[in-house]
């Protein structure tokens, strides 16, 4: 019984608490607003970096803008976010969350954005329809833009176009190794 007098303050306080935090919780109109603003600096951000990437993102089937944000301690890490899938020919926007886990030895905090780009409709219309999965299946190879160029994508088996970025610009490998998308039901 003395037990739940102690438990009883704490178990107050966060029953009171929490609708106090839900009520302070971005609409879901106000987060769209946001996603949408991230795709539009992303994709800014990367036709800076990759003017070509404007052209390939124009003549796709569509495309997806996401914004992660993960940290890894000791030997485990692991990363979540949101975005945006754009459809070229229907120019609807479907909203979408993103979670990743990582096993290794690290310590670091990441944040990063990711581009892909859709060559193939079905593929949009899988990765809407079912989500996706990076990893397994999705062998990735890289694409250079010459002999002695940089790495600027990767593509992976499906047909994507994988344009990574940090907050420094564009990365040299694609960590989206493990990291599953799916529609996000709220938005």
């Amino acid at each position: 019984m003395s037990r739940l007098r102690a438990l009883l303050p704490l178990l107050l306080s966060l029953a009171l608490g929490l609708p106090a935090a839900a009520a302070d919780a971005p609409s879901a109109a106000d987060t769209r607003a946001a996603i949408r603003e991230m795709r539009t600096s992303t994709l800014k951000a990367l036709y800076t970096l990759e003017p070509k990437a404007k052209t390939l993102v124009r003549g796709s089937a569509g495309y997806a803008v996401f914004s992660s944000t993960g940290v890894h301690v000791l030997f485990l890490g692991g990363a979540g976010g949101r975005g945006v899938v754009h459809d070229n020919l229907t120019g609807k926007d479907t909203y979408m969350r993103s979670a990743s886990v990582g096993v290794g030895l690290g310590v670091g905090f990441k944040d990063m954005s990711l581009v892909l780009v859709f060559r193939k409709r079905d593929t949009l219309k899988q990765f809407i329809d079912q989500g996706w999965t990076f990893g397994g299946n999705a062998t990735a190879t890289a694409q250079t833009g010459g002999v002695g160029g940089n790495v600027t994508d990767v593509e992976s088996r499906d047909g994507i176009l994988i344009y990574p970025l940090s907050k420094d610009g564009l990365m040299a490998k694609g960590a989206v190794e493990g990291t599953k998308y799916w529609v996000d039901p709220d938005l």
